[in-house]
């Protein structure tokens, strides 16, 4: 891993936090992801299952992590399971984790070799009435691929078919949507790099410039300060592009007079951050540009000062569709007959600004929680407007992530120009 190493108190606290809301008599088993193929014998990057990883901080393939707080034997309360090293591993894909490493990393005493898995698994399993068994329940999950925790669900109802069991993605989900200080720490870090990729690239863009070689920018000053790439599919996106909301071709030329806008963030120790900024490619706005640039910035403050703990999202997106609707009336984008006859499942202001404002960040991008109960204290968000003008190929959208305080939110992009004249003068110095 490029990352330093993590502090394994976090990972005791995380798994503490989970053993209390589990119940009696119960176990919870967490699977490592797959090392996915391509094509031939190559393989995808090895991703980390994040709820095996928030719990230990184990980083490798073949890994499961099983919970039993109540076990009778103390030792068996938390146990890794790991693939078993040995010279030819070593060899061809450097060493694996052992048992004291293991402990290094998460705090677990008890760490055995996968090939003991199953004969461990029913010993423990008779001592346990509930097993809480894990899936990907994030809202928009794509299914299709079979993951390791899925097969094990199936095969664990087949040999055990006794047993009652539970979901844990519940559990999950409240816990990681609230950050312990150290996750904090590791966000920031994350936040850091993109501000110095950032500042790299607002004096490399001019007038063309291709989309990629920013990508290329960014991606260099990424993996210069220990940050695996990119969270997500970086967007980079000019002109009319900028209106394509997932747009992750950038393959075209940066033009004169177009402004360029960047979905962009560093992942730092598998945590993610998430930035956008619109940027004149010319170093200066035009009067129109601005003027849209300077909405979406009014919103974007306003969002800042209602995202507090107790607001449920849906109210929260409710209030912001108001103070977009009074922008889009002053950029003359819409009418208050529009307004005034506009469907309340499809308000007029959609038109132009389609998408949400905020959404959960930490391990994911797109992080677990639940959307449906008041914000809380500790979780972490995007704030994210946008407009987008079609019919004048431009798109404008800011976007930080923001820490929920009990008394304020605090901004972990603050460090990172947003201003349109900070913008501008950054790219003319």
């Amino acid at each position: 891993m490029k990352y330093l190493p993590i502090d394994s108190n976090l990972f005791v606290k995380n798994r503490t936090k989970l053993a209390e809301r589990m119940m009696p008599g119960s176990i919870a088993i967490f699977n490592a992801n797959d090392i996915l193929p391509t094509n031939a014998d190559g393989t995808m990057d090895f991703r980390q299952n994040n709820d095996l990883f928030y719990l230990c901080g184990v980083d490798q393939e073949e890994s499961i992590l099983l919970v039993f707080p109540d076990a009778p034997n103390e030792k068996h309360r938390e146990v890794l399971f790991l693939k078993e090293t040995n010279k030819e591993i070593a060899i061809w894909e450097g060493e694996k984790l052992t048992n004291e490493t293991a402990y290094n990393v998460s705090g677990i005493r008890t760490v055995y070799w996968l090939q003991d898995f199953h004969k461990t698994l029913r010993n423990l399993m008779y001592e346990a009435e509930t097993v809480y068994l894990n899936d990907n329940e994030h809202l928009r999950a794509d299914t299709a691929v079979q993951t390791r925790d899925d097969r094990f669900r199936k095969w664990c109802k087949e040999e055990y078919p006794l047993h009652n069991y539970e979901r844990i993605a519940p559990l999950m989900h409240h816990l990681r949507a609230v950050k312990e200080s150290e996750e904090v720490a590791l966000m920031q870090t994350a936040c850091n790099i993109t501000a110095k990729a950032v500042n790299r690239v607002l004096k490399f863009i001019k007038p063309g410039v291709m989309e990629y070689e920013i990508e290329a920018e960014l991606m260099h000053e990424f993996l210069r300060n220990r940050s695996k790439g990119f969270a997500y599919s970086p967007i980079i996106a000019s002109g009319f592009n900028a209106c394509v909301l997932h747009y992750i071709e950038n393959n075209q030329e940066c033009k004169d007079g177009e402004v360029l806008l960047m979905d962009i963030g560093a992942e730092y120790g598998n945590y993610a951050s998430d930035l956008t900024r619109s940027i004149p490619v010319n170093g200066k706005f035009t009067p129109r540009q601005r003027e849209v640039y300077e909405s979406v910035l009014t919103v974007f403050k306003k969002a800042k000062g209602i995202l507090r703990p107790g607001i449920v999202i849906a109210d929260y997106h409710a209030r912001i569709g108001e103070f977009m609707t009074k922008e889009l009336l002053k950029l003359r984008l819409i009418t208050k007959e529009e307004v005034d006859n506009q469907d309340p499942n499809w308000p007029a202001y959609k038109k132009y600004f389609m998408h949400g404002t905020s959404h959960y960040i930490g391990l994911d991008v797109h992080d677990v929680g639940n959307y449906y109960s008041p914000v809380e204290a500790g979780s972490v968000f995007t704030i994210e407007p946008g407009i987008y003008i079609r019919e004048e190929n431009l798109g404008i959208r800011l976007e930080n992530d923001f820490l929920i305080g009990e008394h304020e939110t605090v901004d972990l992009m603050a460090h990172i120009p947003i201003e349109a004249d900070d913008i501008e003068a950054a790219m003319n110095s």
